[in-house]
């Protein structure tokens, strides 16, 4: 007979002084934290927080909490990764609650998994709290199912940052299944070598695409057109990162009038 020994759930776990939790601030809206994220926030020392992560959610950190700032932006990073990481540890070893805060997951093109591999190698707890990622949260938000019977059976996440060397090295004839739903996070200064490679790869120019700018927040904007269109939406639109590019029929499944009686598409 096999004997089992209780475990506690991990969302019950203590947050303890000299550990470091890794948190997934979801893409912006404070609703969309889970309540294990908002457990953690609110018993944090010191906070080592990205871009990307909302001044409503910041709001929500005790009074007392030491901010720090290590955000990114494309081909301007603040303070590189490897200093994150040891302001981490380094603030962990000071006997402190340490919150790493993050847009989205920690894990999706987060950097999560390189930031808690070092955490480990020092010897230093570290606490794992997923987030509700971008490419989820805010088609959800601009009434844009991932996946829909008989219209896309799969989706993909493809980050669109370019290399050092200024290309854009992906598997490109992968991506041309008309029953696949693409997104790309970070890809708008790519959107040229986006679009091309894809036509070239087979992917019909007339697929419908999307762009959503900051997603799930009050001031959302959704724009919506084709594959070949794309780069023209964003320059007569102006539209600026943190913004995702959506690529599939699921663009179309809901009309029009049918959005505008989709409660969760407006946020307050």
């Amino acid at each position: 007979m096999t004997s089992f020994q209780y475990m506690p759930p991990l969302h019950k776990q203590s947050f303890k002084t000299g550990e470091v939790a890794l948190v997934g601030a979801g893409p912006g809206d404070p609703d969309l934290l889970t309540l294990q994220a908002f457990r953690f926030i609110k018993q944090a020392d010191v906070v080592i927080y990205d871009r990307l992560v909302s001044q409503e959610i910041m709001a929500l950190l005790p009074s007392n909490c030491e901010r720090i700032y290590v955000g990114k932006k494309q081909a301007a990073h603040r303070v590189p990764q490897e200093n994150i990481n040891k302001l981490l540890v380094e603030h962990a070893k000071l006997n402190k609650k340490v919150l790493r805060l993050k847009g989205g997951d920690p894990f999706i093109f987060g950097r999560g998994g390189e930031e808690a591999q070092f955490i480990i190698s020092q010897g230093i707890a570290c606490h794992i709290v997923p987030g509700i990622t971008a490419a989820s949260a805010c088609t959800s938000y601009a009434g844009i199912p991932l996946t829909h019977r008989k219209v896309a059976r799969s989706c993909t996440f493809i980050t669109g940052n370019m290399q050092d060397n200024g290309a854009l090295d992906l598997p490109w004839q992968t991506l041309n299944d008309p029953e696949q739903t693409v997104v790309f996070y970070m890809g708008i200064k790519s959107l040229p070598t986006i679009t091309k490679q894809l036509i070239n790869a087979g992917r019909c120019k007339n697929t419908p695409a999307a762009l959503i700018r900051k997603g799930s927040h009050v001031d959302q904007q959704v724009v919506k057109g084709s594959l070949e269109t794309l780069e023209a939406l964003v320059t007569l639109h102006n539209i600026k990162p943190p913004s995702l590019i959506v690529i599939g029929n699921v663009i179309n499944t809901f009309a029009d009038v049918q959005l505008q009686n989709l409660g969760y598409l407006a946020p307050e």
